[in-house]
């Protein structure tokens, strides 16, 4: 049996600082993008690379960083991560022109696709020795993801307003070394021999970001342009390469195999919905709030302060609770739903609209929907899966979250911009083209709520009685995130 860490809360309490700031670096820059377009000359289509910089190497290296978790240990990677994403950190605050910028979120996200799967497999191995505290982790550990992104959104009209934008990325060099000074408190393991898939790696983040990158140029010269139709077809291919690659070699990123594990494919299947639908509602809710209610930073980011703290108390308090006597599939489903009722009521904004009547009661309901829905997605798509695999599932769960993110931003501000999103100071046409985007992604998030209804499999009873358990451990007596799942 595991040894029990005793410094192992103060351990998960470094981790979910790490996770928090990993996916604030998703949102923080939220607020201070009318800042950034004006300093370093973006246009308004072009504006949404600062945020998808980030996820594209983000999301496409998450493989790759739970395997080097597995080989070189996870304290080490978790340690190489932070230094990635201080690195990253310094030359996006330093930026002077478009590019350096772009450059430097991209190497923010190379450090958050290392830090991401190995602080989840350091979780497994913390935890590993009691299921029920094992719950209590994950959800404590889940809860830090969706918290992180809606309190960027804050913090980055804290600092805009009352500093300038590089401070939204000067943050995480002092929060960086002070995390890098924790790691003491975290377990340390030994690497193992094995290869690395870096064909594979390269492979799925090239096809990833020519497919967002033929997203996002669309619009200007055409969907049905051969430049468009060739950089799909390129996209396809390479993502067609890395299955390929994962069939053949001996020791892939992705194990085609995992995805018989019972739930993983419906569950990240939502994972990627609800990251379509959710982070383009922040992303044209703080543009809205800005460019045609005229908020500054910093009342644009207070604004959404109370998705924070209705997100938070949920996560922590109530959606626990839920899973433990419902399971994930209601809540994923049940969840998606409200999210999509959130973005419908957002849809009907106004030019003249005001936050009370237009914003809050919408954007309330919608934060209701993501805290009941996040973390039993990602506990299901763990579910099963074995500590030695922990890496792995977090690897998926988060890719799929990251990469519906990333194009489900490019696709909507594509529509976005078709339909007037692009015509600044024009409040009507700004409307017309924010209200589509979440008009799409109630539909996205209504979708993603049907196919879970339809392609999940209930791990409970219809009257909520617990669904019967195995009656021997696997051999290895690791425990798995079901367990967890079932004794939250």
């Amino acid at each position: 049996m595991s040894t029990v860490n005793p410094r192992r809360w103060w351990a998960l309490l470094v981790l979910a600082t790490a996770q928090f700031m990993v996916i604030m670096d998703t949102s923080i820059i939220g607020v201070a993008l009318p800042e950034m377009q004006r300093d370093l000359g973006f246009s308004q289509g072009d504006l949404q690379w600062v945020f998808n910089a980030y996820v594209i190497t983000f999301g496409g290296l998450l493989l790759l960083g739970g395997r080097l978790s597995d080989l070189l240990g996870a304290r080490r990677i978790f340690v190489s991560g932070w230094t990635v994403l201080i690195a990253g950190s310094v030359v996006a605050a330093a930026a002077t022109t478009a590019w350096v910028e772009v450059l430097g979120r991209a190497v923010q996200g190379v450090g958050g696709a290392l830090i991401a799967p190995a602080s989840m497999t350091l979780l497994m191995m913390l935890f590993s020795h009691d299921p029920r505290e094992l719950g209590k982790a994950l959800a404590l550990y889940g809860a830090a993801a969706p918290a992180g992104g809606t309190a960027g959104v804050f913090l980055g009209g804290v600092f805009t307003e009352w500093a300038s934008w590089p401070w939204v990325f000067i943050i995480y060099i002092p929060i960086g070394v002070a995390t890098l000074l924790a790691t003491g408190l975290l377990p340390s393991v030994a690497s193992r021999r094995g290869a690395i898939d870096v064909l594979g790696a390269a492979s799925v983040t090239a096809g990833l970001a020519l497919a967002v990158f033929a997203v996002v140029r669309a619009p200007e010269v055409g969907w049905g342009a051969g430049q468009t139709v060739l950089e799909l077809i390129g996209a396809a291919v390479l993502l067609g390469l890395f299955l390929a690659i994962q069939r053949s070699i001996k020791a892939p990123l992705m194990p085609l195999g995992v995805w018989r594990t019972p739930g993983l494919a419906p569950s990240n299947l939502a994972m990627t919905l609800l990251g379509a639908a959710w982070i383009p509602m922040w992303y044209f809710l703080n543009l809205y709030l800005q460019q045609v209610l005229g908020y500054g930073a910093f009342a644009s980011g207070a604004a959404l302060l109370p998705m924070t703290g209705l997100l938070m108390l949920f996560m922590t308090m109530v959606t626990a609770r839920l899973l433990g006597r419902f399971g994930p599939k209601p809540l994923i489903v049940g969840g998606l739903f409200v999210l999509a009722a959130g973005l419908l009521w957002l849809a009907a904004v106004e030019p003249t609209g005001t936050f009370v009547v237009d914003v809050l009661p919408a954007s309330l309901v919608a934060a209701l929907g993501m805290s009941l829905a996040y973390i039993p997605a990602m506990m299901a798509a763990m579910s099963g899966v074995p500590q030695e695999q922990a890496g792995l599932a977090s690897g998926i769960v988060n890719t799929t979250y990251q990469v519906g993110s990333a194009l489900g931003l490019a696709a909507l501000t594509a529509l976005a911009t078709s339909q007037g999103a692009g015509e600044l100071g024009d409040l009507s046409a700004l409307t017309d083209g924010f209200s589509a985007a979440f008009l799409a992604a109630a539909a996205i998030a209504a979708a993603g709520g049907l196919l879970t209804a339809l392609l999940m499999r209930g791990s409970r009873s219809t009257n909520g009685q617990r669904a019967p358990e195995p009656t021997a451990r696997p051999q290895d007596e690791s425990v798995t995130t079901q367990e967890a799942v079932e004794t939250v």
